[in-house]
């Protein structure tokens, strides 16, 4: 009773909201995006634990049924609510359910496109969680979920719309920004944050010119009605304005947003927000200058929005080093003192940790050199910050001799080794092409950090990958004419270029299809309705206009003579085109498919806040095929974060090879590991039910290759 007693404790001296084990042992809910307020990705419960965790069973499984398993191109990244003994999720597709927490049953399931009057498709892409509000009395209970760029209110009893919220039942974020909303993209595929009676949130933009800005918003839980906001890219007058050369970039330019998530101190009333970086991600000589707000840990008065403090944690961003999660509140022992603050983990494998009231940080970081650009126009920071605490929790240089020893085509990996830039990783982007380590992905990436208020551990899950990024000179308009056909090239090369590849081959590891012979899968008509409307995780391309569409098409369906010599018309004014586009996201892989770098390729780390020193690490991942040949397990890509108990676990799925798995939070251990149906990038959530401790993870896969699947498993104790 004492060390439950003790464990309690600390959360209220964290800020964490949870419910106490003492108040109701019996249920313990997961009641927010990432656990709780403060991110923590931590539970109090005890009851599986390092001796009995190898017992553990399906206790239920639910399928949602509408996976894509034959393009696999379907993803669940959810981490699920449950709250008084209801699980709330979402399926591949958007549709949203409430299932009983202890079977699995299902209590009422939603299709939200239903409710929406809009040709944009709204099951793209993903959603990686839900957020919950009740009134004081718990008369009224609310589920907050998305729908590419709609917010929907649903009761949560019975998953149907409030037809007070909004118009409806929704409202529409593209609205309010303060910018022309015609032919924006914008979804918001992670959660907001509630703090007392209004909703606050961010959302996923294009991340190329023109996208929208990243501003953060806050909205009446009740109505709708917009309450606040907080613009990114600053105004005139606003703090951050003078950090862009361009004075009227707050007009034109885009991005600087959370995608990631937020964090929240209720106690002190202020919200935590992670943003990234301003577009375009790769070629900033048209947005000179340190760009805030993008790229920063933001304090925001959560109940007006204002500007408490900022850290800017790259500046002038143009390695698309997007915070990728959001922060954790901690409080950390320092000389003997405690401090309340937060940590935010990076792609390139930092860990800022700053004072929770006033930004400063708890270690020392330290303005460094770093290599200079030499593209026409581009102009990038003369320094950036580097902590020198915490440890980094990857390595962030790749050397001549860690190139992967165990690749059959290790001389033709060395060779193109030779050819890239390398050596620091803030090397700028250039034609000649340089090395991306940490990858694009990082790092750390979206599932986050799991804090251990008991050890004041942090634990995280990162990428050791790396990357090849090459920017080519854009091709532009030649003369006053153009057929469609070269109007279609030239447009494909600047919008989708970047993803589907120069030459039309697609992504690495079939992540993004390849679009030759395009002609052969699609009619003219389907092909034009998908670029208009998107599909899966590619985003509608309405903003384009028709003209440039039909361009496209010309080019990517091999169409008809008449229809290629056909004059493309230009609509509107020219906008100021950016000189410099990249060549794609390509991973740094042998022809087998494994990275050009030696093992680790992917880890679990425990970081001691106290002292910044990594406590322990150990790979996340094996390949098997590479197992038989006597390598030791060398760890996975992996995507989506672990969970940490009272109980001694850390559990995660995450890796490439389909498993979910706990280890001994104290030693990194693997102590269990079960095959899922399909992998599990998304966050474990964990909670109890008349006393019984489940653990469940969302299993969608169709990342990195593998397949896609629809289920959600809980496991539990026999």
């Amino acid at each position: 009773m004492k060390n439950r007693f003790a464990i309690w404790c600390l959360f209220v001296l964290t800020g964490v909201s949870c419910q106490s084990p003492e108040k109701n042992p019996a249920n313990t809910d997961w009641a927010v995006y990432g656990g709780d307020h403060a991110a923590s990705r931590y539970t109090a419960l005890a009851e599986i634990t390092p001796s009995n965790v190898a017992n553990l069973k399906i206790a239920w499984q639910y399928n949602t049924g509408d996976a894509d398993t034959v393009n696999n191109r379907t993803q669940i990244q959810v981490n699920p609510l449950v709250i008084d003994g209801v699980l709330y999720g979402a399926s591949p597709t958007k549709n949203y359910f409430a299932l009983n927490a202890a079977t699995g049953q299902q209590i009422w399931r939603l299709d939200p496109k239903q409710l929406v009057n809009d040709d944009l498709p709204f099951w793209a892409g993903t959603v990686r969680g839900l957020a919950y509000w009740q009134s004081e009395d718990a008369k009224a209970k609310h589920l907050f979920v998305t729908l590419g760029p709609f917010l929907l209110a649903l009761d949560a009893k019975t998953g149907q719309p409030i037809p007070t919220f909004g118009q409806a039942g929704k409202i529409d974020l593209r609205q309010g920004l303060d910018r022309d909303p015609e032919g924006m993209f914008l979804a918001a595929n992670t959660p907001g944050v509630v703090y007392k009676d209004l909703i606050i949130m961010g959302m996923r933009l294009s991340e190329s010119a023109g996208a929208a800005p990243g501003h953060i918003r806050a909205f009446d839980v009740r109505t709708g009605k917009q309450a606040w906001i907080f613009h990114t890219i600053p105004y005139p007058g606003e703090v951050g304005h003078d950090t862009w050369q361009d004075t009227a970039a707050y007009r034109t330019a885009g991005g600087a947003n959370c995608w990631a998530g937020m964090s929240l101190d209720a106690k002190r009333g202020t919200v935590f927000v992670a943003t990234g970086s301003a577009t375009d991600d790769f070629y900033g000589g048209l947005r000179k200058g340190d760009n805030l707000f993008a790229n920063c840990i933001l304090a925001l008065d959560a109940a007006t929005g204002q500007r408490k403090w900022h850290y800017q944690t790259v500046h002038h961003d143009v390695w698309d080093r997007d915070l990728p999660a959001n922060p954790n509140l901690v409080t950390v022992t320092k000389a003997g003192k405690k401090i309340d603050a937060v940590a935010q983990i990076t792609k390139t494998g930092f860990v800022f940790v700053l004072d929770r009231d006033t930004g400063a940080p708890l270690f020392p970081i330290v303005e460094t050199p770093v290599p200079q650009t030499d593209l026409p126009g581009e102009q990038t920071a003369l320094t950036q910050p580097i902590p020198s605490l915490p440890e980094p929790f990857v390595r962030q240089t790749f050397a001549e001799g860690a190139v992967n020893p165990h690749s059959r085509q290790k001389d033709s990996l060395l060779a193109l080794y030779k050819t890239l830039r390398h050596g620091h990783f803030f090397t700028p982007p250039n034609l000649q092409g340089s090395l991306m380590f940490p990858g694009f992905d990082g790092g750390g990436e979206w599932g986050g950090a799991a804090f251990d208020p008991a050890t004041n551990y942090l634990y995280v899950n990162a990428n050791e990958m790396p990357w090849v990024i090459r920017m080519r000179k854009a091709e532009v308009k030649q003369n006053q004419q153009e057929t469609l056909l070269t109007a279609g090239k030239r447009l494909y090369s600047s919008a989708c270029a970047t993803c589907h590849g120069q030459n039309r081959q697609g992504g690495t590891q079939g992540a993004i299809p390849g679009l030759i012979n395009l002609n052969k899968k699609y009619t003219l008509a389907q092909a034009a309705e998908l670029i208009a409307k998107g599909r899966n995780l590619m985003p509608a391309f309405k903003h384009l206009p028709a003209g440039d569409r039909e361009a496209i098409l010309a080019y990517l369906m091999d169409v008809d003579a008449q229809m290629a010599q056909k004059e493309y018309v230009p609509a509107g004014v020219a906008k100021q085109e950016i000189p410099y586009l990249v060549t794609g996201y390509n991973r740094f892989l042998d022809a087998d498919g494994y990275p050009a770098i030696a093992p680790p390729w992917g880890t679990l780390n425990a970081i001691d806040l106290n002292t910044g020193k990594i406590a322990w690490k150990t790979t996340l991942g094996e390949f098997a095929e590479l197992s038989q040949r006597g390598i030791a397990p060398t760890g996975t890509e992996n995507y989506g974060g672990p969970v940490a108990t009272a109980g001694g676990l850390v559990f995660i799925g995450a890796s490439k090879d389909e498993k979910f798995r706990a280890f001994d939070k104290q030693t990194g251990k693997v102590l269990w590991e079960t095959k899922l149906p399909a992998g599990g990038y998304a966050t474990p959530c964990t909670y109890a039910v008349n006393g019984k401790q489940y653990v469940v993870i969302a299993c969608g896969g169709g990342k990195m290759g593998t397949k896609s699947g629809g289920s959600y498993v809980a496991f539990a104790l026999p």
